[in-house]
């Protein structure tokens, strides 16, 4: 039973690290807490739905779109909506991720309406044994991309030029702006890598749970969780973070109660924070 929870847990704070990932690296580098990043998941697991449902493509294809999609929503949301209040304080920042969140959460609403929907994947229900667990194909597969996106985005960020100027620009933006590196080029990509991050993670959530336009409320919270439990900026810190989160409430709704599920992150980045308030890999 032990190791079966595990499991199940280690494959949700897979996801979880995935959406606080995304979180962690635009306010890294951007120091931009993007309120509507929840609703970009959100968005992400409905073209997936879509274009699986609707359109008749693999599921692999529709999470690959999805993300992409929602990597060019990112580029158009940083552009438009938050580099005009760049430079104009914190507080604006906030003011208008706010409104980004009302906006994309009524529209689905006016668009998709309130009625759950979920994914038809014939084959994601086939159970695969493990030694002493058990786990479905789909479950399966959702741990594999997830760990494979991770690595890529580790790989990326240490040895690609785009990853270095994202380096320079969280650690001196006026250094970097100075040596050349474009910052309105660094904050487009930042922000659609992040947006592909949680577009990904709906898509692969969306292929295991319902779908609906309020999905976007509960990890946008439980990322805030993770990055501060991890360490703000810290892209280890939200995997760990991540894992630690599934883990947790894994475990707790197992051998404590389902009941008090959504309260186990809080307890945990109480005691996190009471004894290292910068988080686990924080800097700052």
């Amino acid at each position: 039973m032990l190791l079966q929870q595990l499991t199940n847990g280690f494959i949700l704070g897979c996801n979880y690290s995935l959406i606080a990932i995304g979180l962690t690296i635009i306010f890294g580098i951007l120091n931009i807490i993007n309120l509507a990043h929840g609703e970009i998941y959100m968005l992400g697991a409905f073209v997936a739905y879509f274009l699986v449902t609707i359109v008749g493509l693999n599921f692999f294809v529709a999470l690959v779109i999805a993300a992409l999609a929602m990597g060019v929503v990112g580029v158009i949301v940083e552009r438009v909506v938050f580099r005009p209040v760049r430079g104009k304080g914190e507080i604006n920042y906030f003011i208008v991720s706010v409104g980004l969140l009302i906006f994309i959460e009524n529209g689905a609403l006016l668009l998709w309406g309130t009625e759950p929907r979920s994914m038809s994947l014939p084959w994601a229900s086939n159970l695969i044994h493990l030694g002493e667990v058990i786990i479905t194909s789909q479950r399966l597969i959702t741990v594999g991309i997830s760990l494979l996106i991770i690595l890529g985005l580790h790989f990326f960020i240490k040895y690609s030029k785009m990853g270095k100027a994202m380096r320079a620009t969280e650690q001196d933006h006026e250094g970097a702006m100075a040596v050349g590196i474009g910052i309105n080029e660094v904050s487009m990509f930042t922000f659609g890598l992040g947006s592909a991050l949680a577009g990904a993670a709906g898509a692969l959530m969306g292929s295991l749970f319902v779908i609906q336009p309020m999905m976007g409320f509960s990890p946008l919270i439980k990322a805030f969780v993770i990055v501060v439990l991890g360490g703000l900026g810290s892209i280890m810190g939200a995997i760990v973070g991540g894992l630690i989160l599934g883990m947790t409430e894994v475990l707790g709704a197992v051998y404590i109660s389902s009941a008090y599920q959504e309260i186990y992150a809080f307890v945990i980045l109480i005691l996190v924070l009471s004894i290292r308030p910068r988080g686990l890999f924080g800097q700052r």
